[in-house]
């Protein structure tokens, strides 16, 4: 062959490696585009489902107000010049100082739950962890329990007094409960990493050192318990059911800011995150402070868990269920499965809150009722499913 065939030929062999290389990057590229479209779609949808289930739940109740009426009631305050009021005046009571911060905090709470235990999960390698697990559930309830029998014997009188905050009247027992049941929930993620510190923070060390501490301070309520009088034990039992009670002005006020920090925080740690999952030691050569990532994690996870949970009581089983179901449809990126899971844990609880308030009306149930059997449901469904078994 001559020199000019063998070099026509080298040409074509390198075009064509050039043409196959092109082709499988923009086969990446696009495979790359399809994925983060589909979850910025899951982000906008569920954002979109949450607005219509909030809207729907505002109108649902002891006293059903009709869709339209619901509209004029938040167009009228939003534009009253624009938008007439409602036909009935006590609509607006209704929506505006009842149901709508309890649909907020519902909201709140939810995205907390969901955000917190994709977070644990990530740092933990264990797709079976949430704020539930780790002992920050049991121990809020320790710090409520104290509040609801120690508080009359400590505070006297004062314990059934109020005051004023953000226009809403709070008395001093809520506030207590409120106190007790945070700092208690936060008392529990300090005991668990100086339980693990030993172990430098290992991931198997923590999840049984929330186990032990879960236990502990589960002991602790049923001692509070036995020392109650009926009284008290009946409120106990009605805090630890989970409830949107502490659901105010005041307190939406106090949470909008909390949730909001701590996603944005939980946010930057998304790719530091995404590293880990390869292993810590992958986590290491990269550049991932792999300790200190889990000790800033779990703080932030401990304290918007402890800071929704003091409102509400004990709420389950969000911070498993809405990170999975999410993983399920978008995968681990938590750049995207963080606000993805926080929109579906809103979701959850607030459908549940409505049904919950609609199932006995005029009777409220407690929404903790609700989340045990759906929860119980899930996690039964999620342990007997092949992938279930085989983390098992």
């Amino acid at each position: 062959m001559s020199a000019e065939g063998v070099r026509g030929s080298g040409l074509k062999e390198a075009f064509r490696l050039i043409r196959g290389n092109y082709i499988e990057r923009e086969g990446v590229i696009g495979t790359f585009n399809a994925s983060r479209r589909k979850k910025v779609i899951m982000v906008i949808t569920l954002s979109i489902m949450l607005v219509f289930v909030a809207v729907v739940a505002l109108g649902v109740g002891a006293v059903d107000i009709p869709a339209l009426d619901t509209l004029k009631v938040l167009g009228h305050h939003f534009f009253p010049d624009w938008i007439d009021a409602p036909h009935q005046e006590y609509y607006s009571t209704i929506i505006l100082r009842s149901r709508m911060p309890r649909i907020i905090l519902a909201a709140l709470t939810g995205a907390s739950l969901a955000m917190a235990g994709v977070v644990m999960q990530g740092i933990l390698h264990n797709p079976l962890v949430s704020p539930f697990t780790l002992g920050l559930s049991s121990a809020a309830s320790f710090g409520a329990a104290m509040a609801l029998v120690l508080g009359p014997v400590l505070l006297g009188s004062a314990y059934f007094g109020h005051f004023e905050l953000l226009e809403e009247s709070i008395t001093n027992k809520n506030l207590l409960i409120i106190l007790m049941a945070f700092i208690v929930g936060m008392s529990s993620v300090v005991l668990v990493l100086a339980i693990a510190r030993t172990h430098r923070l290992s991931q198997s060390v923590l999840v049984l050192s929330g186990v032990v501490v879960n236990y502990l301070f589960s002991a602790g309520i049923s001692f509070m318990k036995y020392i109650s009088d009926d009284s008290a034990l009946r409120e106990v039992t009605n805090w630890l059911m989970g409830s949107m009670w502490g659901a105010t002005w005041g307190s939406v006020t106090v949470l909008i800011p909390i949730v909001a920090v701590c996603f944005i925080l939980m946010e930057r740690c998304a790719v530091d995150l995404n590293t880990l999952s390869g292993g810590d030691d992958v986590a290491r050569n990269l550049g991932v402070n792999v300790r200190r990532l889990r000790i800033h994690c779990l703080v932030i996870s401990a304290f918007v868990t402890s800071a929704c949970l003091a409102f509400t009581g004990v709420i389950g089983f969000i911070g498993l269920m809405a990170p999975h179901i999410c993983k399920m449809i978008i995968g681990n990126d938590h750049r995207y499965l963080i606000p993805a899971a926080a929109l579906m844990g809103s979701l959850i609880l607030l459908l549940s809150d409505t049904a919950a308030r609609v199932i006995m009306r005029p009777v409220e149930l407690p929404v903790g009722v609700i989340m045990y059997l759906i929860g119980g449901a899930f996690f039964i469904w999620l342990v007997t499913r092949r992938s279930g078994r085989q983390l098992a």
